[in-house]
Parts: structure tokens; sequence; C-alpha cells
């Protein structure tokens, strides 16, 4: 590893030190046209998703009828304990012939893993407060695909555009500085840093809603790393979940393939092409008492003795093959995304 890649990956260990935090590497499980949360029993869901965690990861994943720990045979997450699914759209670039190509996704610095995501568990600050793991058959989504205006994306979801592969310089926190809620208008020397954080606060009651975030909330004044209070609709504090995903947007930095008028070529596998519709899901399948042990012990970064660390190699090598088999664009071009009948030029 360059000596600016160590820097890097030393600020973010430290800052993931400094709030308690989990930070760990989970691999792509699969690229599938489902989604269980928002289309369950869709087969196939309305846009394409990338998703990591257990492979028990399916078109239908009620409460109560599906257990993610005891339906996983593996999981592609740095814990061996953590078969949860977390996923979000995939990005496209679209050349100036109107054609569409998928955006890779690398390893974030420091972590062993491939293509995947980067997820925290964060436990902000405050040392003597009690978070609360979540229970069974809990999930919840944030962020709105359908969305085209800036002052409706969530603090905690935007975009870095990163001057090279090595992140440096390291840039800070996430959403802060230089950081967009819409997609990055130049080409970026080492892709995007995309950021999805969920609310920390529960209702304490309700593992769902119908629209799977009424039963969550952002603290009420302050932020959950600084110790912001829970309102007291919602007064149990969680683990704030946050996704990092590394989108390898340099093949694509050629102007000449860029739109005539200059204007940025990217889309959401939802169609979006603001970025405004940025938006994750979650679906909660720790083993047992395993993260709530995590939470107590304070575990830190990617190696917690509380918890069961897999080989990277294993991580990798769960994967789980397309329900909704169709081209997806990773070796060839689309002359539409997957899911969109036409897209206007």
């Amino acid at each position: 590893m360059q000596l600016k890649a160590i820097f890097a990956a030393l600020a973010a260990a430290q800052y993931a030190t400094a709030q308690e935090l989990m930070r760990f590497g989970c691999s792509q499980l699969t690229i599938d046209r489902i989604d269980p949360l928002v289309n369950p029993d869709s087969l196939p869901s309305p846009h394409l998703h990338q998703v990591i965690g257990g492979n028990s990861f399916n078109v239908s994943m009620t409460p109560g009828k599906l257990d993610p720990p005891a339906a996983s045979s593996c999981t592609s997450c740095t814990y061996s304990e953590d078969f949860s699914n977390y996923w979000t759209a995939n990005v496209y670039f679209r050349a100036r012939n109107g054609s569409f190509k998928r955006v890779p996704q690398v390893a974030n610095l420091g972590l062993g893993v491939q293509g995947g995501m980067t997820v925290y568990y964060i436990r902000g600050y405050q040392a003597s407060a009690k978070v609360t793991a979540f229970p069974p058959g809990f999930r919840m989504l944030v962020g709105d695909p359908a969305n085209k205006e800036a002052s409706k994306v969530p603090s905690g979801l935007c975009y870095r555009c990163e001057a090279n592969m090595q992140q440096s310089p390291f840039g800070g926190a996430p959403c802060t500085g230089s950081d967009t809620k819409y997609f990055p208008k130049a080409a970026c020397g080492g892709g995007w840093r995309v950021t999805v954080t969920f609310p920390s606060c529960w209702d304490g009651k309700n593992t769902d809603s119908p629209d799977h975030k009424s039963h969550i909330a952002y603290p009420a004044s302050g932020t959950f790393e600084s110790g912001g209070s829970c309102p007291k609709t919602h007064p149990v504090k969680i683990p704030q979940v946050m996704y990092e995903i590394m989108f390898d947007t340099r093949q694509f930095n050629n102007k000449a393939d860029w739109p005539a008028d200059g204007s940025q070529p990217f889309h959401w596998s939802t169609g979006d092409n603001t970025g405004y519709g940025i938006h994750g899901d979650y679906l909660f399948g720790w083993k047992g008492d395993a993260l709530q042990k995590a939470m107590d012990t304070k575990c830190s970064g990617d190696n917690c003795k509380a918890l069961q660390r897999q080989a990277d190699t294993k991580a990798v090598a769960c994967t789980k093959g397309q329900t909704a088999r169709e081209d997806i664009g990773t070796e060839k071009w689309l002359s539409v995304l997957p899911g969109q009948n036409s897209m206007p030029m």
C-alpha cells in the first residue's frame, strides 16, 4: 500500500475509534431486480439493486416466516454472525449515444473485500449511553428513489468526488465539506464515495411501518454522534447504520463520451439522473444477541473480540445467483436500464 493510502486508511480508522463504531466490509452477494422490503413477492421488482449480507436474501422475507441466521448458509460480510441484508440501487453511466453501462464498485481502503460496501454501526460519542440492538424482524428504509428535490434528501445521504483512489486528502467526516446531495458534475480521479446514513432513534414497538420509515427517526436536536437526544415519539437509541459505497467511475472520465451539452451522464438504476433519489434498505439478521454484545462491549473497526470474524476470502466466496435473470450491463452496453422500457434522450 502506498504511503498516502496508509495515511488515509489510518485517518479512517482513527475516525472510527473516536466515535466508537464498527466499520467492516461486505463483498457483493448479488445484483438482482428484487426488493423484499418495498416490493415483496414481486419478480422482478421495478429497479435493480446491489445487495450484501446473508444468502437467504430473496423476493419474500416475511418476518416470522424467514429467520435470516437460520435460513442463510453464508454471509458476504466480515462478521460471520451477521446475516443481515443491506442494499442500494446501482449506478449507471449513459454514453452520448444513449447506451448504458454499470459502474463497478471497489473495496474501501484497508478492507479486504471486493465490490460491495463498507458498513458502519455507530454508537456515538456518549460512552455511557445505552444503545439497543435491533430486534428480529426489524427493517427500515432511508431516502426516496422518486425524489427530485435537494431539500428532501436527508442530511446523512451524500456523494464525495474523490481526487484519487488513495482518498488523499481524506476529506473528513461524511456529508461535510464539498460533499453534495447530487451526483458529482465533474470527472472524479478516484471515483465516488457514496454515503447512506440511517436514523438512530426507534419507537421501541414496531419492527417496521407501512412506509418503512415512520418507526424510526433522527435525534430531536443535534446529531447521534454528538449525543443528541431522541424525540419522545422515538425514545430508544439504536445503532446508527451507515453505508459507504465506492463507485469506480474512472473508466467513464472521457468527456468525449459525456453528453454534448456537458451535463453529467450518470443515473441510478431507478432512472434518476439527479442523484436526489439516493436511498438504502436494511433488513436485520444478526445471529442471537451478537449485535447487542458488540454495542455493549463497544466494538470498534472490523476485528471485535466479542464477535466471530471470518476470513475475507470466505466472505468474498458467499454469492447468490440472480433470481430475475437479465443482462445488467456489466460487460456489454445496454440500450435501456434494467426495468426501464425507455429513457428520454
